[in-house]
């Protein structure tokens, strides 16, 4: 009887693992033929509370001749350096200056080539801030793969960022658009009174060694198809290679009629989150292997033009 029993439970034990095998299996054959979605799927879906207006007291306007480059500072993650380019702006520091460098797959740089322009209300010194202390409460959407640039990385804001949760520090990262302030050897060098635009591919060795300010929103274009400067790291050795800015502006200085309507995808949502796992693992006709991992910069945070 003894054995019976035992005979049975074995019995039993083996047709429910063979039953929940079968459900799983089914469960993954139902997983794999369901249609994965793409961004635009996502994007498609999305509702208007999934995107966000730029703040006008922290977008700026960069005027050139052949448009306008929509730049989006994140004060929260430089607070000092963000108030002195607003100083800068607002007593028209950058109007009539140049972009004074553009280097090949890396930068484009703007700001007095004379170094000659006189500073009026702000300051000439301005402490670095390479990483700014974060709040375990602050919203911050982690990649879920490794980077080797940074312990933890993701999205604050729209802002691609790094953090570590040992000195619980954080910082915007080199990705393409990111707005940084040139500095020399010394680290409290830079006051931005000369900025620059990641125009090529991710400078991730930056990180942590520039004060981030923001990135491009709109207009990139004109930036990163400049021609090649010819001196040494891309600067335009001839006055005429430059190219004119016209003004930067506030975009709350500006008229709203004559203000960039732009929205911006936020971060902090689960339309963000599918928005990435369908860049993780491109769907559509074209892609046959899906890499399941995604690097920081190849995240796309979109951008759209309103009416």
């Amino acid at each position: 009887m003894k054995a019976n029993f035992v005979s049975k439970k074995i019995v039993l034990a083996l047709v429910s693992t063979v039953l929940t095998t079968s459900a799983m299996a089914q469960q993954q054959a139902k997983k794999a033929s369901s249609p994965k979605l793409t961004m635009a799927d996502v994007l498609k879906a999305s509702q208007a509370s999934d995107w966000r207006s730029l703040n006008p007291d922290n977008t700026l306007y960069l005027e050139l001749e052949k448009g306008r480059v929509v730049i989006e500072l994140a004060p929260e993650f430089a607070p000092k350096n963000v108030a002195n380019i607003k100083m800068l702006v607002k007593e028209g520091y950058f109007d009539g200056l140049a972009i004074i460098r553009s280097h090949d797959n890396y930068v484009a740089q703007w700001g007095d080539p004379s170094e000659k322009r006189e500073f009026k209300n702000a300051s000439k010194k301005v402490d670095a801030e390479f990483t700014v202390k974060y709040k375990q409460t602050d919203t911050f959407t982690r990649l879920p793969d490794v980077d080797g640039y940074a312990p933890q990385v993701g999205h604050v804001n729209g802002f691609a960022a790094g953090r570590d949760p040992k000195s619980r520090t954080t910082w915007l990262t080199h990705c393409y658009g990111a707005i940084g302030v040139a500095r020399g050897n010394d680290i409290d060098s830079g006051n931005g009174g000369s900025l620059y635009a990641v125009t090529g591919h991710a400078p991730r060795n930056l990180d942590r060694n520039i004060t981030v300010v923001g990135r491009v929103m709109h207009g990139i274009e004109l930036l990163s198809s400049l021609p090649r400067g010819t001196g040494a790291l891309g600067f335009y050795e001839k006055p005429e290679e430059r190219t004119p800015i016209k003004t930067v502006r506030l975009a709350a200085d500006v008229p709203e009629a004559e203000r960039s309507k732009l929205e911006v995808f936020r971060t902090d949502t689960s339309s963000f989150k599918a928005l990435v796992e369908a860049q993780r693992n491109r769907a559509g006709d074209w892609y046959k292997f899906a890499a399941n991992h995604i690097e920081l910069c190849n995240v796309p945070v979109p951008v759209r033009l309103v009416k």
